[in-house]
């Protein structure tokens, strides 16, 4: 069922679907509208479109980071899985954290890691800023993404605690984003990050404008960070 249109896409981020990875991938669409039948996961059902617009613009990351060398990686706001669970797919090493503060979705996830049998899937039910207090998350992860929508000043109260020193965080964003940035390398600054490089492309044979920013943890995150839940988006850091 997996269209070579996929396959010839992946391969303009140096990416080669394997036979299983072509299977999980049309399992994992078929999952996907099943269960968006009953509750509300996704906007985008048609196949061509959940291919562009969730399977390769998940893996769109490895135009900024190399993931052969990556370990821990955590996905803060995952709703239905993206981009972790691409990522997973095509990158079967990595260990993957999926955070999302919705009991179904969480449970979909469940399901979906069960049905295309993904193993070293870790879910988490519940807020970005209280697991980033507990010590078995904060700082351990290689990287961090998220497709959330969320100002990247909010987002990066959100992320960059989880990420150890030397790692990333990288959050996918669309088109035109110069105000966002200036207006959050502050906050970046604060949580111990800092932006090296943002990444502005189409996705391989689509219209659809992408923007990535590629940030480093290059000191600790203060422990007053994150704030308590609900305060990085009513009050973002400027």
């Amino acid at each position: 069922m997996i269209e070579k249109k996929l396959c010839e896409r992946m391969s303009a981020f140096g990416i080669t679907l394997t036979d299983e990875m072509q299977r999980q991938f049309d399992r994992y669409f078929e999952l996907l509208v099943e269960w968006n039948k009953v509750m509300n996961l996704t906007g985008i059902t048609d196949y061509d479109e959940v291919n562009e617009k969730h399977f390769l613009d998940s893996l769109a990351v490895v135009r900024v980071l190399d993931l052969s060398g990556t370990d821990r990686v955590i996905d803060i706001g995952t709703g239905a899985g993206f981009p972790g669970i691409p990522l997973k797919i095509v990158f079967p090493h990595l260990h993957v954290t999926l955070l999302d503060s919705l009991n179904k979705r969480i449970r979909f996830l469940g399901h979906v890691a069960e049905e295309l049998q993904l193993a070293d899937v870790e879910l988490l039910h519940g807020r970005a800023e209280d697991f980033a207090k507990k010590k078995e998350y904060r700082e351990t992860y290689d990287l961090c993404v998220s497709r959330a929508v969320a100002n990247l000043a909010t987002l990066s109260e959100y992320c960059l605690p989880y990420v150890k020193e030397n790692g990333y965080f990288i959050p996918y964003k669309s088109g035109e984003i110069e105000e966002e940035l200036d207006a959050s390398k502050k906050a970046v600054s604060l949580l111990g990050g800092k932006i090296e490089t943002v990444e502005k492309f189409t996705l391989p044979g689509t219209d659809i404008g992408r923007s990535l920013v590629k940030i480093r943890k290059v000191k600790k995150t203060p422990g007053k960070f994150p704030r308590k839940a609900g305060l990085p988006s009513k009050e973002p850091l400027h």
